[in-house]
């Protein structure tokens, strides 16, 4: 990939359960020696003391008045990004499919998603960022310069998820009613629904492997690199 040091993109990668968006990012940030900012990570940071302060998920003035009262951070490490709530290292336990349960409970509330749009602009204003989640094209940078909404067929990412994660002891039964549920949640919810940015380039996973996949963006990135394309961005 050519290098145009003083081009720094804001790049979105959106899409649902086992797309691989996480996986995308992480490679595409490293080649581009960019950060990659999870805002799923930061849910499930925010739903972690939720479930350590027995706060329901359902509790919107709560959670809200919880995330106010948090400090998340993202912090990139050569083995992958390092999650800190007010200043503890929660990197392992965010994983844990009992938080990533309770993540996709907390994330419907628009008063939540208010409060995580604001960080997330912050991390990435300056560029030089690749964010994924859910709604970063539509909602937290819907000027980003390259959008990506990545799907599959509903079937393979449940074959992914459990590959994930059944090594975890979870059953693949629960693991695939768990990840339908979040579809259903993401899809249907009031704020910030589940969709591809009407300017995002769509990309099914389905039958592409993972470097196939990684090609594309790349080609996609490359072209909004060329020094005569035009700047795209208006965070708001």
């Amino acid at each position: 990939m050519s290098d145009y040091p003083t081009r720094k993109l804001i790049i979105a990668i959106d899409g649902p359960a086992g797309a691989g968006k996480s996986t995308i990012a992480s490679r595409l940030a490293r080649k581009l020696g960019y950060q990659n900012l999870e805002s799923g990570a930061m849910y499930r940071a925010l739903a972690l003391k939720a479930v350590e302060n027995d706060i329901s998920f359902d509790d919107e003035a709560a959670l809200s008045d919880l995330a106010h009262k948090s400090r998340i951070k993202i912090e990139p490490t050569l083995g992958g990004n390092r999650v800190l709530l007010d200043g503890r290292d929660v990197t392992q336990r965010v994983r844990d499919a009992d938080v990533s349960q309770a993540a996709s409970r907390v994330s419907v509330h628009p008063q939540v998603r208010e409060w995580m749009v604001a960080r997330q602009r912050e991390l990435g204003t300056s560029g030089g960022v690749v964010m994924e989640g859910r709604d970063i094209g539509t909602k937290v940078f819907p000027d980003a310069e390259v959008k990506v909404f990545l799907d599959a067929d509903p079937v393979i990412r449940e074959q992914r998820r459990i590959q994930q994660q059944v090594s975890k002891g979870a059953s693949a039964e629960s693991l695939a009613a768990e990840l339908r549920e979040r579809d259903r949640r993401d899809r249907t919810r009031a704020n910030s629904p589940l969709a591809p940015a009407h300017d995002a380039t769509v990309i099914d996973s389905t039958a592409l492997t993972e470097d196939e996949v990684l090609r594309t963006v790349e080609a996609l990135v490359e072209k909004k690199l060329q020094p005569n394309a035009p700047p795209k961005r208006n965070a708001g």
